[in-house]
């Protein structure tokens, strides 16, 4: 599966932003996606993760209430909403696709390219 992120950049602490990720193909809704993360200096991390229905999702203790993961299976698209954003959110997103049950264990059958993300203070 190839994925595509997109959508980083540069935002003040407390602001928004929405990450895509696009994964051309037939069989996008049959497989569960995840988003990570990799600050610098620092393990790439388990953001959370939705099926490939979009009716189950899970997210890490650090984001959740603040981000939110989706998926348009029409336009093959899923997607990581970020509000609150914070200086330590600043990390190279990156997104993923894989069984729902061990991607926050970073088991990953395909990953995307990362998406720089930059919050400031």
């Amino acid at each position: 599966v190839q994925l595509q992120a997109s959508g980083g950049g540069l935002v003040q602490a407390g602001g928004s932003l929405r990450l895509s990720c696009a994964a051309p193909g037939r069989t996008f809704s049959t497989y569960s996606m995840g988003w990570f993360r990799q600050a610098p200096g620092k393990e790439r991390d388990f953001i959370g993760a939705i099926s490939g229905s979009g009716g189950m999702t899970y997210y890490a203790d650090s984001v959740k209430g603040r981000f939110t993961i989706s998926r348009d299976n029409a336009k093959n698209t899923m997607y990581l909403q970020m509000n609150s954003l914070k200086p330590e959110d600043t990390a190279v997103y990156y997104c993923a696709a894989g069984n729902f049950y061990v991607l926050p264990r970073g088991r990953v059958d395909s990953w995307g390219q990362g998406t720089q993300v930059t919050v400031s203070s």
